[in-house]
């Protein structure tokens, strides 16, 4: 009992100290996610053949938001195969913020990011080459009407622009004619629903940075009261002796739960491999394939079942090979 307690109050101290770092690095997310609004899209799409290149470059900025946004792109056919795998590899999920949330060595946090950027530049390259020679990079055309139908999203419809109340439906002949129907106010309007939407925007920001940092320092508390108990009931030694000795099972299971559409799986990943019980290999198989709820869009939005299968294996592979090769090239971090 008294082990038990003394765990679960070192997991929630360790947790509670984190939650200032993981708040500060959300909200300055938060913020550039809103501030880009849009923009990634259209880099993106009109990127051609260097879309793994760009694809990778976004993918390198710490939230999942860009994995989803390829995964939907991708379904429209907006974007190449390769392009989908290089933001996949290169997206940081949660990683990011629990390695400075534990004040990694910003060395060290600097190569992993470049890694997975770099890897994901090359294996998208390489994908969309390859499809290319076998005349099966597609027909060249969006189908983002059929994701639309598909989604029954009405997208084709033609959209009305919220104006100013009592006066963007009132007959401008009307209007003119009769001066109790004045402009005038329509910039009062405009001026304090700004003011409201500048707000509504801020509290946003605030709000969602709020949600994720409570999401993760729970996921983080469990997973270090986990820890906790399994080095207590098992030992730290006998741990590293396990992982040593089966380094190709530990890469094998750390790609499969890096392959779980959630923000927890590259948390977990993170947090094993800052406590040592990680090695490399395995938190890079890992990290490589963990693109937060990039797949779990990809299965909603892409009709072709079949073929959302064939990229998670395609994506585990690479996870699992670039995981052995760091292991055996003796590779750190």
């Amino acid at each position: 009992m008294e082990m038990l307690t003394d765990v679960l109050l070192d997991g929630l101290t360790d947790t509670i100290r984190l939650v200032p770092f993981l708040f500060v690095t959300y909200l300055a997310m938060e913020a550039l996610e809103h501030g880009t609004e849009g923009l990634s899209e259209r880099v993106v799409s009109g990127a051609g053949h260097a879309g793994p290149i760009v694809g990778a470059l976004l993918g390198a900025v710490p939230q999942c938001g860009f994995s989803a946004m390829a995964a939907t792109l991708f379904s429209g056919r907006v974007i190449t195969l390769g392009t989908l795998v290089a933001v996949i590899l290169s997206t940081s999920d949660e990683m990011l913020p629990v390695f400075i949330a534990n004040q990694a060595p910003l060395g060290t946090l600097a190569a992993i990011v470049l890694s997975k950027v770099v890897l994901g530049m090359v294996c998208g390259l390489l994908i969309d080459m390859g499809l290319r020679a076998a005349h099966r990079a597609g027909d060249g055309h969006v189908h983002i009407h059929e994701l639309c139908d598909r989604a029954h999203c009405h997208c084709d419809d033609d959209a009305r622009e919220e104006g100013c109340p009592g006066v963007v439906d009132a007959d401008p002949v009307i209007a003119d004619a009769d001066p109790s129907v004045s402009r005038a106010p329509c910039a009062d309007d405009v001026h304090d629903a700004t003011r409201s939407h500048h707000h509504g925007r801020v509290w946003s920001i605030v709000r969602s940075a709020l949600v994720h940092t409570l999401q993760v320092s729970a996921f983080i508390l469990v997973i270090s009261i986990l820890l906790d108990l399994v080095m207590e009931l098992v030992g730290t030694d006998a741990i590293g002796a396990l992982v040593s000795a089966h380094p190709v099972r530990a890469i094998l299971v750390s790609a499969l739960v890096g392959l779980i559409p959630n923000c927890g799986a590259s948390v977990a990943i993170s947090q094993l491999y800052l406590t040592g019980t990680l090695g490399a290999g395995a938190m890079m198989a890992g990290l490589l394939v963990s693109g937060g709820v990039g797949l779990l869009v990809l299965f909603r939005t892409n009709a072709d079942a079949r073929e959302n299968v064939a990229i998670v294996g395609l994506l585990y592979v690479i996870g699992v090979v670039v995981g052995l090769a760091i292991t055996v090239l003796g590779i750190t971090f």
